[in-house]
């Protein structure tokens, strides 16, 4: 079974995206992500900032890439939910200890938080609503 059709099958709310919603927004979103998720471990590789600022920028790097196998792959949505709480909780993280010294980090990523924060109630409600 693809991807496509996996989704497509479960069950979900009135108000989740269609499937075709996900490639533009996530490449929009990958684009802020490198340039200043990059900019971060910059600093880190440079001395600037110790490896604690950039910790939760590689970790929400892991789980926001481990997403999608779980959800689509394994096709596992209890897990699925988990590891979107992490990539969330993660995110808070990295940009909260990473504001006092670049605020526009932060800034930058407001569409990944208001995205990464509206897929984690679908994901939640999704997972609900096919739970077996």
């Amino acid at each position: 079974m693809n991807t496509y059709t996996n989704y497509q099958e479960l069950i979900k709310p009135t108000w989740a995206p269609p499937s075709w919603v996900f490639g533009p927004v996530w490449t929009f979103l990958y684009i802020i992500i490198a340039l200043s998720f990059g900019f971060v471990f910059y600093k880190y590789f440079k001395g600037e900032i110790s490896f604690m600022f950039a910790l939760p920028f590689i970790l929400n790097l892991i789980f926001n890439f481990a997403f999608t196998p779980i959800q689509f792959w394994l096709i596992n949505l209890p897990l699925a939910s988990i590891d979107i709480l992490l990539t969330v909780g993660t995110l808070i993280w990295a940009l909260v200890v990473i504001f006092p010294i670049f605020p526009w980090v932060l800034y930058v990523n407001i569409p990944y938080v208001l995205w990464a924060s509206f897929a984690t109630v679908v994901q939640l409600t999704i997972t609900f609503l096919n739970w077996r």
